[in-house]
């Protein structure tokens, strides 16, 4: 598979991140997670540079975590793998054609305490960008196609401050910059690109509480799960 220059930092990094550089919490033993796989598309632009990322954000009348943005995905059904579970759900989200991406690699399976999920995220590269759009409404309230260089501009990197006292970093997306990108989704986005060097310095001081309307069903506690004790492998 040939990738663009750009992309290949993030190919490289993907390789060689471990699960510990990932996340702060491992699964205590004998735990029986629920599995899923999302999938982080980047995308080539018609400008220069590094490209873009493709991300949803949630219907803003779901249960839990309302109008949260995320990569598309879920569960991985029986007999499925990771990544054609996350193939599968963007397919049905947004109508993302599979023929049209390349899936490059795959990061390791990321714990989330709160909801006990065990989630792979799936990397891809969209040569040629198609349409897509909100096929599931009951799911998805927007699509946003995130420019990286936009995305990680200091202007744009916030911390998040969750009513537990939680606090983890944050981006600032959308035409009008008020739609607020956090949790297990700016993590990834965060640790790794730290991970291969294309963050810049921001002002770590910048913090936002989240709007009412993401907290409705939150699940976000602060139990005292394990915390990730090893860094090296």
């Amino acid at each position: 598979m040939s990738l663009p220059d750009w992309l290949a930092p993030v190919a490289r990094g993907a390789n060689d991140i471990t699960v510990h550089e990932l996340t702060r919490f491992m699964p205590p033993e004998g735990n029986t997670a629920r599995r899923g796989a999302v999938l982080m598309l980047f995308a080539d632009t018609d400008g220069d540079g590094r490209g873009e990322l493709l991300l949803t954000e949630r219907a803003h009348h779901m249960r839990s975590h309302p109008g949260q943005v995320s990569f598309p995905g879920g569960m991985i059904d029986e007999g499925e793998s990771p990544v054609e579970a996350a193939v599968r759900e963007a397919e049905e989200e947004i109508g993302l054609d599979p023929a049209e991406i390349e899936v490059f690699a795959e990061l390791p399976e990321l714990w989330l305490p709160p909801s006990n999920f065990a989630v792979t995220p799936i990397l891809g590269y969209w040569r040629h960008r198609g349409e897509v759009s909100v096929v599931s409404p009951d799911e998805v309230h927007e699509i946003h196609h995130v420019e990286i260089d936009d995305l990680l501009a200091a202007e744009n990197r916030i911390n998040v401050r969750h009513p537990s006292g939680w606090l983890g970093p944050g981006f600032l997306i959308g035409p009008d910059r008020d739609v607020i990108l956090w949790g297990f989704t700016a993590g990834i986005i965060a640790r790794l690109f730290d991970f291969v060097g294309w963050s810049h310095e921001w002002d770590t001081d910048r913090v936002r509480d989240l709007p009412p309307y993401m907290l409705q069903g939150d699940a976000t506690t602060t139990a005292d799960f394990k915390p990730n004790t090893r860094f090296e492998e």
